[in-house]
């Protein structure tokens, strides 16, 4: 499978679509086999699901996401876990040994265009 982290520094982003990089790993058999940090390619309303869909992408770790963004994810066939913090190689290990555990996304957009938890920090409201 090949998990996305939406990556800002060593940490895992707030939120997904603002992230100044990605790193792509490739695990088999609970063991990260190859890892690639690649730059956000741009935030642009239902880019991203569909470039990362292409790449063979299975599932997407962010702090948040917004709505809409985890729709089309789904739509292309990819798993969002939101509401992960910490550092980037915790929370990859975490994941090898199924005890990641997603909460909350963090920029909740809310409801009638509010930004909700994220307090409009996030910009904007698909990926």
């Amino acid at each position: 499978m090949k998990v996305l982290l939406a990556v800002e520094g060593e940490r895992v982003a707030a939120h997904f679509g603002h992230a100044p990089s990605f790193l792509i790993a490739e695990i088999e058999d609970g063991r990260v086999k190859h890892r690639e940090l690649v730059p956000n390619p741009g935030h642009r309303p239902g880019f991203l699901p569909a470039y990362f869909s292409q790449m063979g992408i299975t599932h997407v770790i962010a702090g948040g996401m917004g709505p809409r963004a985890q729709e089309l994810f789904q739509a292309h066939g990819i798993t969002t876990i939101l509401g992960v913090q910490g550092s980037v190689e915790e929370v990859l290990r975490a994941f090898c040994d199924n005890r990641l555990v997603p909460g909350p996304s963090l920029c909740d957009h809310g409801q009638e265009g509010t930004h909700g938890s994220c307090g409009g920090r996030c910009g904007g409201h698909s990926s």
